[in-house]
Order: structure tokens, then sequence, then C-alpha cells
């Protein structure tokens, strides 16, 4: 079915395949995010519960990777449609669409290495005992 996409694709911004690359590497993006994104939750849910600054950090990183996951998956299929099925779109619409889809990869890629690092690390950027002694 993709394939399928890209040949249409290709056909109506009169683009050879090999400039379209940057849709296949968005979609393939959105599926490992989503693989990782599915194994932070059991990672999540064995944070122990006293580590409140960990589990707090743990929480914004995983949100903010989401987010931009969510943000990637929209732009790619919601703005690919556009492309596929409307008439009418300026090329240089379509190069907006590019830069904005190929941009959006690669911040969705940095969040998600950033996450994967951070958990890797086991969230060591986190004071878990608190910096403030009783003294």
């Amino acid at each position: 079915m993709q394939n399928v996409h890209l040949a249409k694709l290709s056909d109506i911004q009169i683009q050879p395949l090999s400039l379209l690359k940057f849709i296949t590497e968005a979609w393939q993006q959105i599926v490992e995010c989503r693989r990782v994104l599915k194994w932070t939750y059991a990672y999540g849910y064995y944070l122990p519960e006293h580590d409140h600054a960990k589990k707090q950090f743990f929480e914004y990183l995983q949100g903010e990777a989401e987010s931009g996951l969510e943000r990637l998956h929209h732009c790619a299929e919601v703005g690919l449609q556009v492309f596929l099925y409307a008439e009418g779109q300026s090329k240089e619409e379509f190069i907006e669409f590019r830069k904005k889809l190929a941009g959006l990869t690669s911040v969705t890629r940095n969040y998600f290495e950033n996450l994967v690092r951070a958990l890797e690390n086991g969230l060591s950027d986190v004071d878990s005992h608190g910096s403030s002694g009783s003294g």
C-alpha cells in the first residue's frame, strides 16, 4: 500500500521516488517510536513510588516524546492525504510539507533518543535522594 501511495504522489508532484524517501523515513520513525513508547509504560510501572523526582522526570520525558510523536504522526497522515487526494496543491506547498515532515521526524527522533538514553542510564540525571539535607 505504501508503494502505491508513493508512486501516486510521485506522479502528482512530478518527483522521483528517491526524493520522497522523507515520507518513508517519517513512517519508519513513527513505527520505531511507538515500539519504544510501548516499553516505556512498563518501565514507568516499575519505577519506585517513593522516587518522586525520577518519576516526574520520567513522566516529563515520556510526555515530551509522546507529544512529538503525535505531531509527527498527524503531519505524516493528514498532511500526506492533502497531497494525495486534494486538487490544486502547489509545488511550493509540497516543499513546505517536506520541510515540516523532515523537521518533525528529526525532532521526534531526538526526543526518543533522549528518552532511551535517560532510561538506559536509570534516569541518573535526577538526584533521587534530594539535594537538601537535614542538618
